[in-house]
């Protein structure tokens, strides 16, 4: 499984951050890492600059083996909240497609 990192111009990450975050999602997604051949993870600040509740944005997108993708979005007051927040849609919706596909 390929993670590709994207953030917005207010967000600048550093080596440290990046590899907490792959081994945050490679672990979450562990069990899933057969069906997912990439994820994408745009991280973005709705507010900018300014101050405000639950404007760090975190949207995983799923690229499955022979299905569409599958993206999932959360807000948080931290990046580090809006990425468990988003890891924890993600891997609901993955349990539900994994399901689908075994029963077929």
């Amino acid at each position: 499984m390929t993670i590709q990192l994207n953030t917005d111009k207010n967000l600048t990450i550093h080596q440290e951050y990046d590899e907490k975050i792959q081994t945050q999602l490679n672990e979450g997604l562990s069990r899933y890492s057969d069906l997912i051949t990439r994820l994408e993870v745009h991280l973005s600040d709705e507010n900018g600059s300014k101050d405000g509740l639950d404007d760090k944005r975190c949207l995983l997108e799923a690229r499955i083996t022979g299905k569409d993708p599958i993206a999932v979005t959360n807000m948080g007051n931290t990046y580090d909240l809006a990425i468990t927040g988003a890891l924890t849609k993600l891997k609901s919706t993955l349990e539900k497609v994994a399901g689908k596909m075994k029963a077929h």
